[in-house]
């Protein structure tokens, strides 16, 4: 039978954490996957390693979605390697914790180059290189919706994004290409401070903090058949922390 999540992915800010998980996940369900990193080109190259030792197909690119301001030569790369795209996973990003009195230009512009324009910027060449049936998924956060202190900027820019992914699932639904957003709440990774690795078990009623894989099973399965009736959602993949 023919694997519904077969074609190719591109996932960035995949070295590590959510998004390592995520190039693996849809690795194993068939996918040839290329994955971006900024500086960690070693780590970028285990996670292609563990994916070609499980038998798939995986290739790493350099890219700083946070300057790159044409990403057309990337997704060149991406096809000309492994075929035409059909999922694009924009993940890549930067969190900036600052009380909201002592924030700078220059935290805006570290909180919204990277998690906004960076996502907007993939988002806009995926818009124009996926066919029929394509996906495309992007990264929030549970603090759209569940606000912190200190955590504004960074859940703001965020929320931008969620707009983006709700305005371009209308644009390109008669495409039949969907549009979503995972938000995670507090996961197993080293972006997340040692004060909120404490708290979030408690307020959590699973009573623990998310792995990455937990994420990545939620986008793998929007990159799937079984989600071609969901579009324009943002899903909070939070452990009912909110």
């Amino acid at each position: 039978m023919e694997n519904s999540h077969a074609g190719v992915a591109l996932v960035t800010g995949a070295s590590r954490g959510i998004g390592r998980a995520v190039a693996r996940r849809l690795a194993r369900d068939g996918m040839a996957v290329a994955l971006t990193y900024r500086v960690r080109g070693e780590e970028a190259a285990a996670v292609v390693a563990e994916i070609e030792r499980e038998g798939g197909r995986a290739m790493a690119l350099q890219a700083d979605l946070s300057v790159l301001t044409d990403l057309s030569g990337l997704f060149d790369a991406v096809e000309e390697r492994l075929g035409r795209l059909r999922v694009v996973v924009a993940n890549a990003g930067n969190v900036v914790f600052k009380p909201i009195a002592e924030a700078t230009h220059v935290d805006f512009e570290q909180a919204f180059i990277a998690n906004t324009r960076g996502t907007l910027l993939t988002f806009s060449e995926a818009a124009r290189r996926l066919g029929e049936d394509g996906r495309i998924i992007g990264i929030s956060t549970v603090l759209t919706i569940a606000p912190k202190a200190n955590a504004g900027l960074y859940a703001a820019s965020k929320a931008a994004v969620e707009q983006l992914v709700k305005a371009l699932a209308r644009e390109l639904g008669p495409r039949r290409i969907t549009v979503n957003a995972v938000a995670p709440g507090p996961t197993d990774t080293e972006m997340v401070p040692p004060a909120r690795r404490e708290e979030a078990p408690k307020l959590t009623p699973l009573g623990r903090l998310g792995k990455p894989e937990d994420i990545a099973d939620v986008i793998a399965f929007l990159a799937s058949e079984e989600s071609r009736w969901i579009t324009g959602q943002i899903i909070n993949a939070n452990g009912g922390l909110a």
